[in-house]
C-alpha cells in the first residue's frame, strides 16, 4: 500500500499539472549565487535553542544545510550529507549506517534527532534515509545533554522534515539515472485546503544495484512523509505528521578486508598497518555475504505539535511522539583472511554468520512554557519544559563460530546459502529485552543585558530507569539489571556584537553519555555509572549583511571521563577511569566576489587523543594513551565554487578531503587521506525546470571512507560515476 501511493505522489509530480499556481514566482532551478544569508547566522534554529535564537545570538557552532544545498550539492543520502559537514565524516556501517564522526567522537555521542525528538541512539536508530523529505539539516556542534539529554556529547544532528504552507499550492518533482543503475525518483505537493488548513505530502524511491559499486548489493530506499497544519488564528496552530521509511540491502557490504601484501594482486597505498596488512584494488567488487543476507529497516512515526501564543510574551508547546520500527541485520562479520592452500591457491576467507533482529516502540511527551519580555528593561527570553518518555526494546542476536561457514575464495567468491541446522548458533543466542523510562525537566534563559550582549544558560535534570534482561534461548536462563541514572547537565554561555555584522561568543557546556548504548549495553555495561563529559568553545560570526560575505570560527576542547579501560591489576576486569578529549579550530565561508560567482567552504583541525586507555591483549594490560580515536581525521576539508553563466547555466566544482585516520586504538592500521572531486552543470530549461549534469569522484580515487568491525574491514568509497537529473517546481 505504502508503494502504490508514493508512486502515485511521484507519478503526478513528473506530470505538469494544470493547476499550478504563481509558478512564475517559485523557479525550480537550484541555481544559489547570491543569498542575504547564506550560512543561515540569522535563522531561528531548532537544535541550538528552545528559546528562539539565531544561530549568530547561539553561543555555539550551528551549520545549517537546506533543502536547496542539498540539492545545488547533489547530496542525496543522510551519509552524503553528514560527510558534508565541516568537521565531520560517515560512513555506512552495516549495524549503523550514517555513523557520523565529529569533532573527535563518534557513534552514540553523535545524537540524531528528527523534528527535534530523540528516539534512542543514534546507533540503533539511524538509516540512511533519502535526503528528500528534510526542509532542512541543522547541525549543533558539541556537548547539548543540557537540551537532549544522555548521549550528546559530541553533536546533535535535526533533521527538520519538510511542513505545510497555508496559502500556497505548488508541487516539487526530482528524477534521476546514473551509474551502477541507480534511479532516484522523489514528488512533494503542497495544498491550502483552506484560509487556515494546509497539507503536505512528499515520497522518494532510491534503487541501485549498489551505491558502493560492490557486487550482490542491491540497495533500495523509499520515504512517505505527509502533514497537515491546522493554524485557526495567529496565536495557535496544530500539525499533525505521519513519517514512514523503509530500506533494505542485499548481502551487505562490510567493507574491503585488509589482506597480507606479500598475496595482494593489486595493492594500493590506501591502508597502511604494521603487520603488512594491505587494500588490495583486485578486491575492489567483492562481497563475501551469503546470498540471502540483507539490512533492512521498515519505521513509522506519528507526531503532534501544538503551539499556543498565551499573550503577553508568554507561549506554550506540547509535543507528542509515537514511534515503532522493525530492523534486522543478516549478514557475515569477521571476515579473516586465510592464507592459501590446496583447496583455495588464492587465499580464502572464513567469516562468522550473525542474525540480529530489533523491535522497537517508543512514545513520548514534552510540554515547554516560555516568555519573551521584559526584566527591569533587559529583554529576557526563558522556557521551561518537561518530558516524559517510554521504549520497549527487544532483539534478537545469534551469531555462529568460526567453523561454521566454509571459506570463501578471496578473488573470485562464490556465492553461499545462509546456514541452517540445529544449533548453528554456537557461540551467540540470546534475547535482550529493555524497557526504558526517562523523566526530563529543563529550563534555559537568554538574557539581553545590553542591547548588544546576551548572556545564554540552561539546566537539566535526568531521571532514567532502565530494565535490561537478557535470556539464553537455548537454556532459557535469565540475567537481569535494572539500573537508574539522575544526571544533570547546564551550559553557561555568552554572545557579543562587536559590530552590526560580527559577533563574538563563549561558552561552557556539559553532557553525560552511557559507556555504550543504553538499549544494547550487555548486562556488565548497565553497572557502570554515565560517563561525563565538559567542552570549553569560543569562536565568531560575520557576514556583511549583504550575502557577499559571511563567516564563522571556533575554537573547542571537550574532556570525556570515565570511559572504559582495563584494571592494571586485573587486565581482565573492565573499570571506568579512562579519559578521551578533543581540541581543534573550525572555519567556514562563503564568499560572492561577483553576482555570477559563488565560493563556498569549510575547513577543520582536530586533535583528538585516548588520554587514559587500557586494553588486554594476550591477557596482558597494553596502554594506548596518546593514541588517537577511531576514525577520526585531523584535517577535513569542503569546498564548492558556483558560475552562473547567462542566468541559465550554473558550473559547479566540489570538493572533499579529509587526512588519515585509524581503524583501531592501538594506531596499528592507517587508511591514507583523501581528497575527492565532483562536477555538475546545470541548465535551466524552462522557469519551472532544470536539467544537472553531475559527475563524483571524477578522478576515480581509491580510499577509504570509514573503518567498520572488524578493524581489518574498509569501506572503500564509490568510484567514478555519472547521472543526469531533473528537478521542477510547480
Amino acid at each position: 500500500m505504502f508503494k502504490t501511493y508514493a508512486a502515485a505522489l511521484l507519478a503526478s509530480a513528473i506530470a505538469t499539472p494544470c493547476w499550478a499556481q504563481s509558478a512564475e514566482d517559485r523557479p525550480a532551478t537550484i541555481v544559489v549565487t547570491g543569498q542575504r544569508d547564506p550560512l543561515q547566522l540569522d535563522t531561528t534554529t531548532e537544535a541550538g535553542s528552545r528559546l528562539g535564537l539565531t544561530a549568530r545570538e547561539t553561543p555555539a557552532s550551528v551549520e545549517t544545510l537546506t533543502q536547496a544545498e542539498l540539492q545545488l550539492r547533489g547530496l542525496r543520502t543522510a551519509r552524503e550529507t553528514f560527510n558534508d559537514v565541516v568537521g565531520a565524516v560517515a560512513g555506512n556501517v552495516p549495524g549503523n549506517p550514517a555513523v557520523v564522526s565529529l569533532r573527535g567522537f563518534a557513534g552514540n555521542t553523535v545524537s540524531i534527532l528528527q523534528d527535534g525528538v530523540r528516539v534512542s541512539a543514534s546507533t540503533v536508530v539511524q538509516r540512511d534515509t533519502n535526503n528528500w523529505h528534510y526542509d532542512r539539516v541543522e547541525v549543533l556542534k558539541g556537548p547539548a545533554s543540557v537540551l537532549y539529554g544522555e548521549g550528546a556529547l559530541a553533536g546533535v544532528i535535526n533533521k527538520v522534515t519538510r511542513k505545510p504552507v497555508l496559502g500556497e499550492r505548488h508541487m516539487d518533482g526530482f528524477l534521476s539515472a546514473g551509474s551502477f543503475d541507480t534511479v532516484f525518483a522523489a514528488a512533494g505537493v503542497n495544498l491550502p485546503v483552506s484560509s487556515t488548513v494546509a497539507v503536505r505530502a512528499d515520497a522518494s524511491y532510491q534503487r541501485s544495484d549498489s551505491l558502493y559499486d560492490v557486487e550482490n548489493n542491491d540497495t533500495f530506499s523509499a520515504g512517505l512523509t505527509a502533514s497537515l497544519l491546522f493554524r485557526p488564528s495567529d496565536d495557535l496552530s496544530l500539525l499533525v505528521a505521519l513519517d514512514h521509511f523503509e530500506d533494505r540491502y542485499d548481502a551487505t557490504y562490510q567493507g574491503l578486508p585488509l589482506i597480507p601484501q606479500q598475496y595482494a594482486r593489486d595493492a594500493s597505498n590506501a591502508v597502511t598497518s604494521a603487520t603488512g596488512l594491505v587494500a588490495d584494488k583486485a578486491l575492489r567488487r567483492r562481497n563475501y555475504n551469503p546470498q540471502g543476507g540483507f539490512s533492512s529497516a521498515d519505521e513509522t512515526t506519528l507526531r503532534a505539535r501544538l503551539d499556543w501564543r498565551i499573550g503577553s510574551g508568554w507561549t506554550a508547546a506540547l509535543d507528542l511522539t509515537g514511534y515503532t520500527a522493525d530492523r534486522a541485520f543478516v549478514l557475515t562479520d569477521s571476515q579473516s583472511f586465510v592464507a592459501p592452500n590446496a583447496a583455495f591457491p588464492s587465499g580464502s576467507f572464513r567469516q562468522i554468520f550473525q542474525d540480529f533482529r530489533h523491535d522497537h516502540q517508543f512514545w513520548n511527551a514534552r510540554a515547554v512554557l516560555g516568555n519573551d519580555s521584559r526584566i527591569a528593561g533587559l529583554r529576557n527570553r526563558f522556557s521551561l519544559g518537561a518530558e516524559y518518555n517510554h521504549t520497549d526494546f527487544e532483539t534478537l542476536r545469534q551469531q555462529t563460530g568460526t567453523d561454521i561457514l566454509a571459506p570463501a575464495d578471496a578473488f573470485a567468491p562464490r556465492p553461499f546459502a545462509l546456514p541452517s541446522g540445529p544449533r548453528i548458533f554456537n557461540s551467540l543466542d540470546v534475547t535482550f529485552n529493555s524497557r526504558l523510562n526517562q523523566l526530563s525537566v529543563f529550563a534555559e534563559d537568554a538574557l539581553n543585558v545590553t542591547e548588544n550582549w546576551l548572556l545564554v544558560g540552561g539546566v537539566r535534570w535526568d531521571h532514567i530507569e532502565l530494565d535490561r534482561a537478557t535470556r539464553s534461548n537455548a537454556s532459557g536462563a535469565v540475567d537481569r539489571n535494572r539500573p537508574s541514572y539522575d544526571p544533570i547537565s547546564w551550559r553557561l554561555g555568552t554572545t557579543y556584537d562587536l559590530t552590526p555584522g560580527l559577533a563574538l561568543y563563549a561558552q561552557y557546556t556539559t553532557a553525560v553519555s552511557p559507556v555504550s548504548s543504553i538499549l544494547l549495553a550487555s548486562i556488565a555495561n548497565t553497572r557502570f555509572k554515565l560517563t561525563s563529559g565538559r567542552a570549553y568553545e569560543a569562536g565568531f560570526k560575520a557576514s556583511d549583511g549583504s550575502g557577499r560575505l559571511s563567516l564563522t570560527g571556533a575554537a573547542y576542547r571537550i574532556e570525556q571521563r570515565d570511559i572504559l579501560t582495563r584494571d592494571p591489576a586485573n587486565p581482565a576486569l573492565a573499570v571506568q577511569g579512562g579519559r578521551q578529549s578533543s581540541q581543534g579550530v573550525e572555519l567556514s565561508a562563503v564568499v560572492v566576489p561577483v553576482k555570477a560567482l559563488r565560493l563556498s567552504g569549510g575547513i577543520s583541525y582536530t586533535d583528538a587523543n585516548y588520554d587514559e586507555l587500557g586494553e588486554t591483549i594476550g591477557g596482558v594490560r597494553v596502554d594506548r594513551a596518546g593514541n588517537r580515536p577511531i576514525n577520526v581525521p585531523s584535517t577535513t576539508l569542503n569546498a564548492s565554487a558556483l558560475y552562473t553563466i547567462g542566468g541559465r547555466v550554473t558550473l559547479g566544482g566540489f570538493l572533499r578531503h579529509a587526512s588519515d585516520f585509524y581503524t583501531d586504538t592501538a594506531n596499528t592500521i592507517q587508511v591514507a587521506g583523501h581528497t575527492v572531486l565532483d562536477a555538475s552543470v546545470a541548465w535551466r530549461i524552462a522557469q519551472q525546470a532544470t536539467i544537472t549534469v553531475r559527475g563524483r569522484n571524477l578522478t576515480n580515487a581509491f580510499y577509504g571512507e570509514y573503518s567498520g568491525y572488524p578493524s581489518t574491514n574498509v569501506y572503500i568509497g564509490a568510484p567514478r560515476s555519472f547521472e543526469i537529473a531533473l528537478s521542477t517546481r510547480l
